[in-house]
């Protein structure tokens, strides 16, 4: 099992932003750190660049040591509205990882907000807007129709794609990600069991993460790991999440790296990175438990 980074910040000084860091020096020692920390490779979105610029940036990364292995991008379809432009940004997002030498597209299936504001649209609520408790049959069949049309062209170019389990989604939980899958007749399509975002969908979780882990593993083909903290208030029917470095949140995940080499799953771990906070600390203190967990289970 390989271990990514799949950073939500990058903060090294004097670059402050979401993504990578555009003057080449600031880039630099921003990748060597990533690297130093013990990173195997690192998560990117799909991003609008020449094919020049692309092979440009691919060779920085690999000369680095931290290879892009995953590229996020793509949406749902089961709404109408939505439904061909994330599916064309799904493809979109293929092209762009068989260019930097990345053999995974990671995407969500989520939908747009019925009433934006309104209560299920952020987490840790008692409902959650564009959940697998509303969806219908027909939801997943056009959801269904329209990654297997992108698996297609994902196979043509040696591209697997994840589904990403994720709140305001039809694909919330094990149960609707099998779901999916079995609605499709692509071997190039798995699940992202992204524990952390079946925890915190709702102010009461919706299953365990260890039920969880056991179900989807023999079908996972990329892995977001983060861990948080619940600080439940039931009066208000509401969940405050704070995220933690994987040893110290409440996601037991010696229990469900154990379960993916069960499966002898050798694909990419990826640690999401803290929003907030010295994130090389923090995130370096993941890696460093992950590397432990992983040499005394093996």
């Amino acid at each position: 099992m390989k271990i990514a980074y799949a950073f939500r910040r990058c903060a090294s000084y004097p670059y402050n932003g979401a993504g990578l860091p555009t003057d080449a020096s600031d880039r630099q020692q921003f990748l060597e750190k990533v690297k130093d920390i013990g990173f195997d490779g690192i998560e990117l979105p799909a991003m609008s660049l020449s094919d020049a610029e692309i092979e440009t940036l691919r060779t920085e990364l690999v000369g680095t040591g931290v290879p892009c292995v995953a590229i996020r991008g793509g949406g749902g379809a089961a709404h109408p509205r939505v439904a061909a432009a994330n599916k064309q940004r799904m493809e979109d997002a293929v092209h762009f990882a068989a260019k930097i030498g990345a053999g995974v597209v990671n995407s969500t299936v989520t939908t747009p907000p019925r009433a934006p504001n309104d209560k299920g649209t952020y987490r840790g609520e008692s409902v959650s807007q564009g959940s697998s408790r509303h969806a219908s049959a027909e939801d997943y069949k056009r959801t269904a129709s329209a990654v297997s049309d992108v698996a297609s062209v994902a196979a043509d170019v040696g591209v697997e794609i994840s589904i990403e389990i994720h709140q305001n989604s039809i694909v919330d939980n094990s149960w609707s990600a099998l779901h999916l899958l079995e609605l499709m007749d692509a071997p190039n399509v798995g699940v992202n069991p992204d524990l952390g975002n079946i925890y915190w969908t709702y102010d009461i979780p919706e299953e365990s993460c260890e039920d969880a882990i056991v179900a989807l593993a023999p079908h996972v083909n990329y892995w977001h790991c983060k861990s948080l903290y619940r600080v439940h208030i039931p009066e208000l029917e509401t969940a405050i999440y704070v995220q933690a470095p994987l040893p110290d949140g409440e996601i037991d995940y010696r229990f469900a790296i154990a379960a993916l080499l069960d499966v002898d799953y050798d694909g990419y771990l990826a640690i999401e990175g803290v929003r907030y906070g010295d994130g090389f600390h923090q995130d370096g203190k993941s890696v460093a438990y992950v590397k432990s967990v992983l040499a005394e289970l093996q």
